[in-house]
């Protein structure tokens, strides 16, 4: 069984994840943008072994200790998507744009496309591409659990910024409705920022992205 724990991290309070697999008690860190000693206290407190960091896409508040936590605990890097490799460039710049510590730029061990698999423990999370909020970006799904972790694609009651470079509002309701909302209403899902939903509730009642919003298909 997929277990979580939520640890928000950086000014941004965005939504790192500490996932990891029940019977073998491996895990992995999603999205480290930060406070690394409070990610690695979280994974302590559950007596979780960590083995990799997984990254939904090249944000600074998503991805601005990644190479930190890689030096530190000799962890591979598996994602994003390859698109993102723009944003991972400009980590140093964008953390001194705001007021972050010194950020550093990375190079995942393993790039992730559409219909990739990555093993956390002896679970097994599909991957989905999901470009929208930056281009890169991608979306973990354990089906047994039914759970989701989608980075900032999708959120309580909104969606992700599409007005960062790079950005494109069509793709990313396209990989909401077309990508997200098919794997089930039951389905939960850890957003970037704020608290857990669902895709049925999304579905019924995001404005953006419900059946019932403008222009929606």
């Amino acid at each position: 069984m997929l277990k979580a724990a939520v640890v928000p991290v950086t000014p941004f309070a965005q939504n790192c994840s500490v996932l990891w697999c029940e019977e073998t008690m491996k895990g992995a860190v999603v999205d480290p943008g930060g406070d690394l000693d409070e990610v690695l206290g979280a994974a302590a407190a559950q007596k979780v072994t960590l083995e990799k960091i997984l990254v939904t896409h090249g944000h600074l508040d998503h991805a601005g200790a990644v190479a930190d936590l890689r030096d530190r605990l000799a962890l591979p890097v598996e994602g994003p998507h390859e698109a993102d490799r723009y944003w991972i460039e400009q980590l140093p710049s964008s953390g001194r744009q705001f007021g972050f510590p010194p950020l550093r730029d990375f190079t995942p061990d393993r790039w992730l496309n559409q219909g990739d698999t990555v093993a956390v423990g002896k679970l097994v999370l599909e991957v989905f591409h999901c470009p929208g909020h930056t281009p890169g970006h991608v979306v973990f799904f354990h089906r047994p659990s039914k759970l989701a972790v989608v980075g900032d694609v999708l959120f309580k009651g909104s969606i992700g910024r599409t007005d960062f470079p790079r950005g494109d509002h069509e793709a990313l309701i396209a990989s909401i409705r077309q990508r997200l909302f098919p794997l089930g209403d039951d389905v939960h899902f850890i957003p970037g920022h704020g608290p857990i939903s669902t895709f049925g509730w999304e579905r019924k009642t995001n404005p953006y992205v419900s059946d019932l919003a403008v222009g929606a298909q």
